[in-house]
Parts: structure tokens; C-alpha cells; sequence
């Protein structure tokens, strides 16, 4: 595309948020309103990479691209900064944390990439006055995702007394805390423990070095291939979900099962 193809794209932004012929919609927007938008175009890109889909790839990524732009024009208009700025902060930043390739450090492995990654970002943290380990971790981000962070986060200082055998064990205390509360019928402290039940599988995830995410995905994924198996086989008889008892659910839902792990 080259740096003619970015200008265009520049120019056809601030044309749309031009108060004076240009697009209604686009000039009420604000960094607020547009956010939403911003997190699911990348939900999008990474739909189209899961597929394996390139040419839905590349439109994504240039909806995607269009955020950035977006953001950027809205900051030029509140002289915030310009788009230009924002390609050198990145620029800098991936110099900065790459010594090995662009200065005399040495890297033996991407493991080893990784943790040096992670400890010069620390030391950026510090630099801006972090007070916590835990400073930056967005809240914007996935329930599980950012539970996952703050697992890693925490682990990296030091905060991570737990074998993987303990952070399972801690993840059956944390069930049987739930099952208490639900013979209870406390729903505020049932909620509470249940919260407690999903920090201690991300901690466990964490420890394993399981993606939570991942997994979560891929269950949720199992799960819709063999309720859909289920819905096939009563849709045979002309019957749906509500019209089978729950023992004859259940067989289906274990040769669901079954044909998973055979076709698997």
C-alpha cells in the first residue's frame, strides 16, 4: 500500500470529520463512542485468522487500521497529537525493547525474548512512576483475559507461591465454597465465591502456562459442535431441545460426544 496509501487514508478521515461537508455520524463521534468499536475489529481480525480466512483478513485489518486512523484524527482536532506521533512512539518503543536486534544484546531463544520483553517493560513501568506491579493491566479487557494478566503479572514479581498441584487444589477448596453457598441460598456471597472459583481456574492456567482464553474458546466451541449434534438428532424425529426428557438428552449428548472424539 506505501506511505501514499496511508495518506490517503488520513485525508479520507479528516474529509469525513470535517464539520463542513463532512459525514454526520462521523463527526459526533468521540474517543468514547468509537472504543467499543476499536475492540471489536480486533475480535474481528483475530475471527478471520482463526478461519483462516485472508481475504476477510485483510479487510479486517483495514477496519481495523481505520480505528487508529479514527483515534488519531480525533486527537489532531483536540491537539492532543497526530498520527505521525503515533507511528513514532511504536517505532521507538519496538527499537527500545529489541536491543538484541538493534543494539549488542544477546537473545538465545523466544522464551528468553519474552522475559526480557516483560522486564524492560517493568522498568518502563517504574520509569513512569508505577506504583504497582498491577498498574496498566486495562480494564477494558475480557473477565478472563485480565484475570489471566494479573495471574502472569503477579507471577513475574514473585507472587506465585502455588505448584500446579496446589493451584488445583485451591481450585476444588473453591468449589466446594460454591457448592457451600448455593445449599445456602446467599446469592451476594454466591457470586462472590463463584468469582473466587473462576480466579483460582485462571490461576491454575496461569501455572500450567495455559492459555484460559484459549481453552474457554475451545470448550465453548465443543460445546456448540455437540448441542448442534444433539439438535440434529431430535430434529430427525421432528422434535426440538424442549420436547426430550432429560435422560434421552443426556444419551445424545454422550454420542455427541463419542462421534467428537471418533472424527477427532
Amino acid at each position: 500500500m506505501g506511505a501514499s496509501g496511508i495518506e490517503r487514508l488520513l485525508e479520507v478521515m479528516a474529509r469525513l470529520r470535517d464539520p463542513e461537508g463532512g459525514c454526520p455520524w462521523d463527526v459526533e463521534q468521540s474517543f468514547e463512542t468509537i472504543a467499543p468499536y476499536t475492540i471489536e475489529e480486533a475480535y474481528e481480525v483475530e475471527d478471520a485468522i482463526r478461519r483462516g480466512d485472508f481475504a476477510a483478513l485483510r479487510d479486517e485489518l483495514g477496519d481495523l487500521l481505520l480505528q487508529v486512523v479514527f483515534h488519531a484524527q480525533m486527537a489532531r482536532e483536540a491537539q492532543r497529537f497526530e498520527f505521525a506521533d503515533v507511528v513514532e512512539a511504536i517505532c521507538d518503543k519496538l527499537v527500545r525493547r529489541h536491543p538484541h536486534v538493534f543494539g549488542d544484546a544477546n537473545v538465545a531463544s523466544a522464551r528468553a525474548q519474552t522475559e526480557a520483553w516483560e522486564r524492560q517493560k517493568a522498568s518502563e513501568r517504574a520509569a513512569q512512576g508505577a506504583a504497582s506491579v498491577l498498574d496498566d493491566v486495562p480494564l477494558g479487557l475480557p473477565a478472563l483475559l485480565r484475570a489471566k494478566k494479573l495471574m502472569s503479572r503477579a507471577a513475574r514479581a514473585g507472587f506465585a507461591w502455588e505448584t500446579p498441584a496446589q493451584a488445583a487444589d485451591k481450585l476444588a477448596e473453591e468449589l466446594d465454597a460454591v457448592r457451600a453457598e448455593i445449599a445456602s441460598g446467599d446469592r451476594e456471597r454466591l457470586e462472590a465465591e463463584l468469582g473466587d472459583l473462576l480466579i483460582a481456574a485462571a490461576r491454575l492456567a496461569q501455572q500450567l502456562e495455559i492459555d484460559p482464553e484459549t481453552a474457554l474458546r475451545k470448550a465453548s466451541a465443543r460445546f456448540e459442535a455437540r448441542l448442534r449434534h444433539v439438535e440434529a438428532a431430535l430434529a430427525a424425529d421432528g422434535r426440538g431441545l424442549a420436547e426430550a426428557d432429560l435422560d434421552e438428552l443426556r444419551a445424545h449428548w454422550r454420542r455427541a460426544v463419542r462421534a467428537a472424539d471418533v472424527s477427532g
